[in-house]
């Protein structure tokens, strides 16, 4: 016996299948949490915008900070940060240190490229051990650039995640009040 979800349009791709499954089991979690549409598309806006910051092992802290903050869904918020993930995160580093380093210019335009993997061990060694010298010396020329180039993505990406996801929530959450009380008129219809 084979299940419904194994069934695929003979157009669609395996990958592009599994993608919307889990864009609408992630749509139905968001949906069973308390809250408008508004103030869960804004709580999980502040995760998927706060993993576009340069502060990786706090994403979640500040994502919930920052719902808190704006009054959004911090459960949502801590949801959203899974978008800076290890597969999304090569791409967001070199955006957001390019981007830092194209609007400081001078100096930082001309540096060298960056080896992320050992950009942070040698933060977290530095963190570990409170050297402060190497923080200054090898951690702050690369941070500073990502820092300052964040913050764009930080402040476009949340507006557009925002905006599509509680549109989207509230096209949703329409559809399933409408088939609940189809439901409920079936049930009284039954009754009488």
């Amino acid at each position: 016996m084979e299940f419904a979800l194994s069934e695929q349009p003979k157009n669609s791709s395996p990958i592009r299948s599994r993608l919307s499954g889990l864009w609408h089991h992630l749509l139905d979690r968001l949906e069973e949490l308390s809250g408008t549409p508004q103030s869960i598309a804004a709580g999980f806006a502040c995760g998927v915008a706060v993993s576009f910051t340069p502060f990786l092992g706090f994403h979640c802290i500040l994502a919930a900070a920052m719902a808190w903050f704006i009054r959004g869904n911090v459960l949502a918020a801590a949801i959203g940060t899974v978008a800076g993930n290890p597969w999304t995160f090569p791409f967001i580093w070199i955006s957001v240190l390019y981007t830092g380093r194209l609007i400081l210019g001078g100096a930082y335009e001309q540096s060298a490229q960056v080896d992320f993997l050992h950009f942070f061990e040698k933060s977290t060694h530095a963190l570990l051990s409170f050297d402060f010298s190497a923080f200054l010396t090898d951690i702050w020329p690369v941070l500073w650039p990502m820092i300052i180039g964040c913050i764009p993505f930080v402040l476009v990406v949340w507006f557009i995640t925002y905006y599509l996801l509680k549109a989207t929530l509230s096209k949703f959450g329409t559809k399933k009040l409408q088939k609940l009380e189809n439901k409920a008129d079936k049930l009284r219809t039954k009754k009488q």
